[in-house]
């Protein structure tokens, strides 16, 4: 844990969800989907956080299902592809993290369904 973390702070950043822009951030997020596992990568919960400032500067911060991941190189800008072209949008960053480390719990019930885990 590096000093500059608050003590209590939580490890996955809060998203802007009473931006404007925020559920169609998360619609294009949607349309991203992990080449091994059948589900996009929103419901896997692969996205942490959206956050949008009052410029419409777009910071996604995301992760993959494992550190090894094939793809790791690729889907900061898959996601990145999906998200720039919205109306709005004036610019957007893509951030990976393995930290918190990604689990089966961060899938949304529909992913959980769709892999037969429910």
């Amino acid at each position: 844990m590096t000093e500059s973390m608050m003590e209590g702070e939580p490890l996955i950043a809060p998203s802007s969800t009473d931006h404007p822009l925020y559920d169609s951030v998360v619609e294009a997020c949607k349309t991203v989907y992990d080449p091994e596992i059948p589900v996009n990568i929103y419901d896997l919960g692969l996205i942490y956080t959206v956050d949008i400032n009052d410029s419409n500067d777009v910071r996604i911060i995301m992760t993959l299902t494992a550190p090894g991941c094939p793809v790791a190189g690729e889907m900061p800008g898959w996601v990145a592809d999906a998200v720039e072209p919205l109306p709005g949008v004036k610019q957007v960053d893509v951030e990976m993290t393995f930290q918190p480390q990604w689990g089966m719990d961060m899938m949304s019930d529909e992913a959980r369904l769709e892999l037969g885990f429910m």
